[in-house]
């Protein structure tokens, strides 16, 4: 996915405002290009796990009306970003969507991006 720095900054902001919790939100692609970012509250308020928000989540049909594919974002606070096995097992609900971690473990945030198919995680570049 390409990205726009300006856009992968909300994310990374996003991420450092939420610590220790995670963040999570939805990306809108068209094509292979991030075109808007949905900043969604984690409902669980958890540095462990996230649940994204009803709100945040009734985008996901503006999105798809638009023509556009969904992306799924959320940080690990005290991880690498790569998928966790809680991850592993949410992508299954999202089969075709592009997951983007954001992890500040580090003393800078690290950013990576994935797809998911069963247990299978592919990272793709950004």
């Amino acid at each position: 996915m390409k990205i726009a720095p300006d856009l992968l900054e909300l994310i990374v902001e996003h991420a450092r405002r939420e610590a220790p919790n995670e963040c999570c939100g939805l990306i809108a692609i068209d094509g292979d290009e991030a075109v808007d970012v949905y900043e969604g509250v984690n409902t669980e308020a958890s540095p462990f796990r996230f649940v994204i928000d009803s709100a945040t989540l009734l985008k996901t049909t503006d999105i798809e009306d638009a023509g556009q594919r969904i992306g799924i974002y959320h940080s690990h606070t005290r991880s690498e970003p790569f998928p966790s096995q809680t991850d592993i097992s949410q992508a299954a609900n999202w089969p075709d969507a592009e997951w983007l971690i954001v992890g500040l473990a580090g003393e800078e945030p690290v950013v990576r991006s994935f797809t998911i198919d069963g247990p299978a995680v592919t990272e793709v570049g950004l």
